[in-house]
């Protein structure tokens, strides 16, 4: 009876104000058979350090976090703070 677990990131999702949102799912098989799976989400916001995350979602965070995006981004953080 062999155990295996295995971590991939299954969903990369472009949200409002061009938030990067990364579901990775872990599942657990016994003899090649799924006995459990479960999935953690986290969310990067335009400017945010991408040096720890996938190659995937940093060629995504790339292309999309132009200056323009991550200074409009901030904009509207500093405008929702006050």
């Amino acid at each position: 009876m062999a155990l295996t677990e295995t971590t991939l990131i299954d969903k990369i999702e472009l949200v409002e104000n061009n938030i990067i949102q990364v579901r990775t799912a872990t599942t657990v098989e016994r003899d090649g058979t799924e006995i459990a799976k479960t999935y953690h989400r986290h969310s990067l916001c335009p400017g945010e350090d991408i040096s720890n995350e996938d190659p995937k979602v940093q060629a995504i965070a790339n292309a999309i976090w132009t200056e323009e995006v991550i200074a409009a981004y901030q904009a509207l953080i500093a405008k929702n703070t006050l």
